[in-house]
């Protein structure tokens, strides 16, 4: 069983349970037909036995003589001791059988009807009986309903054949048989084709997932059948998976593709500061720098290049794997006030100016955050103002609460950046201006780490930016959380 398919094991098991309901009704309808006749042949057996057969007794001569002939002076011509047997009330085409007993069981007179052959029933042990009994016949070849009655020597029994109950049961047997027979055959084959339609969809289904299995990420299932069915409930649950893998393997494959340019920048940013490194020591170990050239502070220099570039790695690879953070209630503006004084210790020719969101005076702005790692993002963003503006453009730090959170913001009057710059100003090692950038120690990681640092907060940045109108970018952190 197990081994066949899921349409030929529905199929017989369908098969099975109708074979076995036909089979149980048939016992059913034809026990209660057979019990139905052989009462209606009982009650014909109760009456013939009861107005069919008048026994007299009158003494004399010849009394015990079997079936004597009727004699002129008993009433209606009848004989003394003669069985009379009117069978007006059997059964058309009914056997009707009489005999009289002796007192030892022998048949003094019988009158097999219409049955004179061997099929008579079979006398012997028949005892006074007022309800019909089933007896075989003396040949075994049929069955006869019997009632015996005392008489004035012996019993007097009254049987009708079974034979015309028993064919018509048996007809009706063989005819619910064939019938049956002939219903399931018709029934196993609509029944094979209607579920080959029916298991179509799961066929096409099993085609999907070979499909996919073979690497074809973007076949969908077929939807058959209405919102409301297993298959149009199926279909779209799988189709629903299908899609969720598939952008699991897209995501999967971005983030390896991703990690490996990754690598490959980092090496890349690695070998400058080491290959400056070691230049210059050769140059110094060789006697073959310049004159005024100080080899210790060029070293330093990338030395130094080399710290901030591998602590920024390292602070990527920590936030990636999710490190908890030291959350405590702060207020903003104590970060907007040291990078106020940040902004004027990198660059005095700028002015630096500390406001509320988008203008006006700077308010509260209470948060949840990790001062360390929030002070790092403040580093980060005046870093990039002063590093991607020219020399003397005013620098506004603003610093407030909104609906949502609390608020600190960068602003400058640069240059702006292009929708195209915009879009990828955040991706780890991305540079508006590559040759620029390197000449002022910038290794493309500090917007990339702000965001990580932001999102670790449950935060959001946002990025406000055009040519020419300089550059804005805001973060937002949840509220702090008063205790009661």
């Amino acid at each position: 069983m197990a081994r066949l398919s899921l349409r030929a094991r529905v199929l017989l098991i369908a098969i099975g349970l109708l074979a076995a309901g036909l089979a149980i009704g048939s016992v059913v309808v034809i026990g209660a037909l057979e019990r139905n006749l052989v009462g209606k042949l009982d009650a014909q057996v109760v009456a013939t036995a009861e107005a069919g057969a008048t026994i007299y007794k009158v003494p004399g001569p010849g009394a015990s003589d079997p079936m004597p002939s009727p004699g002129p002076t008993d009433p209606g011509g009848a004989g003394r001791g003669t069985v009379v047997v009117r069978d007006n009330f059997a059964l058309p085409g009914s056997t009707v059988y009489t005999a009289r007993l002796r007192a030892d069981g022998t048949i003094a007179d019988e009158d097999r009807g219409a049955g004179r052959d061997a099929a008579g029933p079979d006398l012997a042990g028949i005892t006074t009986t007022a309800q019909p009994v089933d007896v075989r016949s003396r040949s075994g070849s049929q069955h006869w309903r019997l009632v015996a009655h005392a008489g004035p020597d012996g019993l007097v029994v009254t049987a009708i054949s079974r034979a015309e109950v028993d064919d018509t049961v048996g007809q009706l047997r063989a005819v619910s048989a064939g019938t049956a027979a002939v219903l399931l055959t018709v029934l196993a084959l609509a029944g094979w084709f209607a579920m080959r339609a029916g298991l179509r969809p799961l066929r096409r289904i099993e085609q999907t997932s070979a499909a996919v299995a073979a690497g074809d990420l973007a076949s969908r299932v077929p939807e058959a059948g209405g919102p409301g069915t297993e298959i149009g409930r199926l279909s779209r649950a799988l189709n629903v998976m299908l899609g969720q893998n598939e952008a699991a393997f897209a995501a999967r494959s971005e983030s390896e593709a991703r990690m490996r340019r990754f690598v490959a920048d980092a090496s890349h940013e690695l070998r400058t500061p080491l290959a400056g490194i070691k230049g210059f020591s050769k140059l110094h170990r060789m006697g073959a720098l310049p004159t005024g050239v100080d080899a210790m502070s060029r070293i330093e220099k990338e030395s130094d290049r080399l710290e901030r570039l591998v602590e920024d790695l390292l602070l990527l690879a920590r936030l990636d794997e999710q490190i908890p953070l030291q959350l405590a209630p702060m207020d903003l503006r104590t970060l907007a006030a040291d990078a106020l004084h940040d902004v004027h210790a990198l660059d005095p020719t700028r002015t630096a100016e500390l406001t509320g969101p988008g203008g006006g005076p700077p308010a509260a702005a209470p948060a949840l955050a990790d001062e360390e790692r929030l002070r790092q993002v403040v580093t980060n963003l005046v870093g990039n103002a002063i590093r991607h503006t020219p020399q003397g453009t005013p620098v506004r730090i603003g610093v407030g609460a909104v609906e949502d959170g609390a608020v600190l913001e960068v602003a400058d009057d640069g240059p702006g950046l292009a929708a195209e710059q915009a879009e990828r100003v955040f991706q780890r090692f991305y540079r508006a201006d590559d040759s620029r950038n390197r000449s002022s120690g910038g290794s493309g990681l500090g917007l990339a780490i702000v965001r990580s640092l932001v999102e670790a907060h449950r935060g959001r940045i946002e990025l406000d930016t055009a040519p020419g109108a300089g550059t804005r970018v805001r973060v937002v952190l949840p509220p702090a959380v008063e205790s009661e």
